[in-house]
């Protein structure tokens, strides 16, 4: 007997496979190409770290010594032979030889009946630290160190006492470079957990996951899965995908041609699919943007003479008082525009329905004619930033009749200035919504610059180098501000 537990399993199943193979609609590539930024950066927050690492206050006796250490600073980092690499399946990880790191402090020092003071500097030398961390995915979709694997060690520490009794005090540095040493490497490990596993992730919250683009629609750059690490790139698949936000969860579905990154030639590249710019469409088209009517002081006086000359025997027709009545056109996207990548560029086709009305005085409105409308955009993708924008050219245009052939051959006079008309109104009304762009997914304080934008069949990749608008200490600093004053804008 089959258990009616397996129809449940196997849904489950099949439910679990569909959703762990949603394709990607917006994927990032950082190459080893931008580790030496990254690197730089990065050995300046370590050395920001280290050099705020407190020391409490040592005291304590040996022989007939009594000692009080004060005020240790450390007053300089030499970090010397500094890589930062990718760990395939893991992350990142930071290396740090053969480097050194200087401090001073204060003594006090009673023997027998002499009491001193004095200033010691120390330095610590064959200093390596080696920092492995890890990308995932968290419960949001963003970008996360999970956990960080620390090893620091120091060979060896010098001290050097000045003052008058400096050389009779020599056999306490050792003593008392002992504990520092064992100080040290106890603190530069949680120093840098701490910078990455606070400071670092809390720029990562920067990165936006669902935000709203303007006040009609807004966009999720979740990730679908966890980053992928090789020794030559940090792969990362967001979902990528524009909603209405007066209905967030309206559902669609991917079908599109997912992206391909191939090249590792430049620091960072951006694919986006056919499905990124038509969810946006669709979004557009859902929250009810795709519709204009233009009257009165909106209508070309050209086209409303043509459009009376046009429609003057219908007017005669349904009642000649309408002759000198107000006429307007009803535009109305009739279907989400569709989004099609070539290797020749990008374009966008829409369709709408046109309807031609009188509108006479104190009455409601009266049609006089319904037609379709057909065009093709040519759309050309550009960065700046990083944000994303398009701008619309109309490419071809269509007008046909909803009722007859013959009044289709009758609408022929109205194909030149209609599409005037759409030029001049329609094609501006969707560029200033595009303009603006939307952001991309990357942290605050990192921009895109000298971007190559290339078309490929299904999908557009932009390769491009990097740039830090602002140091990453800053980057963290800006993240912790924002997020105490609850400045995030997420949906």
């Amino acid at each position: 007997m089959t258990s009616p537990l397996l129809p449940v399993l196997i849904l489950s199943s099949l439910v679990f496979i569909m959703a762990a193979a949603e394709p990607a609609g917006c994927k990032i590539r950082i190459t080893d190409k931008a580790l030496d930024m990254f690197k730089f950066e990065t050995q300046k927050l370590v050395e920001d770290e280290l050099t705020n690492i407190s020391f409490p206050e040592m005291k304590g006796t040996e022989g007939r010594f009594q000692y009080t250490i004060t005020d240790v600073k450390i007053t300089e980092l030499n970090l010397r032979h500094v890589d930062l690499q990718f760990i395939p399946d893991v992350g990142l990880l930071f290396d740090v030889q053969n480097s050194s790191i200087s401090l001073s402090f204060q003594r006090r020092i009673l023997y027998w009946f002499f009491y001193d003071t004095g200033n010691i500097n120390a330095s610590a030398e064959g200093v390596n630290i080696n920092t492995a961390v890890n990308l995932i995915r968290d419960e949001e979709g963003r970008l996360k160190i999970n956990n960080i694997s620390c090893d620091a060690k120091i060979k060896k520490m010098r001290a050097e006492f000045s003052g008058t009794l400096g050389r009779v005090y020599d056999f306490l540095a050792r003593f008392l470079t002992t504990g520092m040493r064992f100080y040290l490497n106890q603190q530069i490990c949680p120093s840098l957990n701490h910078a990455a596993l606070v400071h670092v992730n809390s720029m990562l919250e920067t990165i936006p996951v669902r935000t709203e683009v303007d006040k009609y629609i807004g966009i999720d750059y979740s990730l679908i899965s966890d980053p992928v690490v090789t020794s030559q790139s940090l792969d990362m698949n967001f979902r990528g995908m524009f909603f209405d936000l007066s209905n967030q969860n309206l559902p669609l579905v991917n079908y599109a041609v997912e992206p391909v990154i191939r090249e590792y030639d430049r620091m960072v590249y951006l694919a986006l699919s056919e499905f990124f710019f038509d969810s946006g469409m669709f979004a557009y088209y859902s929250a009810g943007i795709f519709q204009m009517h233009i009257v009165n002081e909106k209508m070309p006086k050209d086209l409303e003479v043509l459009l009376r000359t046009t429609y003057f025997g219908s007017i005669m027709m349904l009642n000649p008082a309408l002759v000198d009545a107000p006429l307007s056109l009803q535009l109305a996207v009739n279907s989400p525009p569709k989004t099609t990548i070539k290797t020749s560029g990008a374009t966008v086709f829409m369709t709408a329905i046109v309807k031609v009305m009188v509108l006479p005085p104190g009455q409601p409105p009266v049609q006089l004619s319904s037609m379709t409308m057909e065009t093709k955009f040519n759309a050309k993708v550009s960065m700046r930033g990083k944000r994303l924008a398009v701008h619309a050219d109309l490419r071809r245009f269509k007008i046909f009749s909803n009722q007859s052939a013959l009044e289709s051959l009758a609408l022929i006079p109205l194909q030149a200035p209609l599409k005037t008309m759409l030029q001049m109104s329609v094609v501006p009304l969707i560029n200033n919504w595009t303009k603006k762009g939307v952001r991309i997914p990357l942290a605050d304080g990192i921009d895109f610059i000298e971007e190559v934008v290339e078309y490929h069949n299904g999908f557009i990749v932009i390769g491009a180098n990097l740039h830090f608008s602002k140091g990453l200490r800053e980057m963290i600093a800006g993240s912790s501000d924002a997020e105490q004053t609850n400045t995030t804008s997420t949906v």
